[in-house]
């Protein structure tokens, strides 16, 4: 699983796909994380493209607030049960992306966090910490 994410790709490459690149990423995520921790917590995350097209627009918007906050907390979980040094839930995607908007520079700091989250998930995966 890809270990190479960040936040400066991630918006270099957003601006060159013209916003494509946020959604092979977020789907790429939906579906690590559904192999990763799905064998521990007995939970799946919804597709992001799922997401993104239909549940979103239907909702209003709810929806994807409750898909970010759950798999959110889902990767803080399975960081926890891994015992990895890092910290990330569903508060970290509250505060930075939520509240953190009204600075500005919030979303960028949770892109980033979420990225690292998942590069530690990916890497002990990758190691063979099943």
């Amino acid at each position: 699983m890809r270990t190479n994410r960040g936040l400066v790709k991630m918006i270099l490459l957003s601006m060159i796909t013209f916003g494509i690149y946020p959604l092979v990423v977020y789907s790429h995520i939906s579906e690590e994380i559904n192999v990763i921790a799905t064998p521990h917590d007995g939970r799946r995350t919804m597709h992001f493209c799922l997401l993104f097209f239909i549940f979103s627009w239907l909702t209003l918007g709810i929806a994807t607030f409750v898909w970010w906050h759950r798999i959110c907390d889902r990767i803080g979980n399975e960081l926890k049960r891994r015992n990895l040094p890092y910290s990330f839930g569903a508060s970290t995607f509250w505060l930075w992306n939520i509240l953190g908007s009204l600075i500005f520079i919030g979303p960028f700091v949770f892109i980033h966090k979420h990225m690292k989250a998942m590069n530690y998930l990916n890497g002990d995966w990758n190691a063979g910490f099943r």
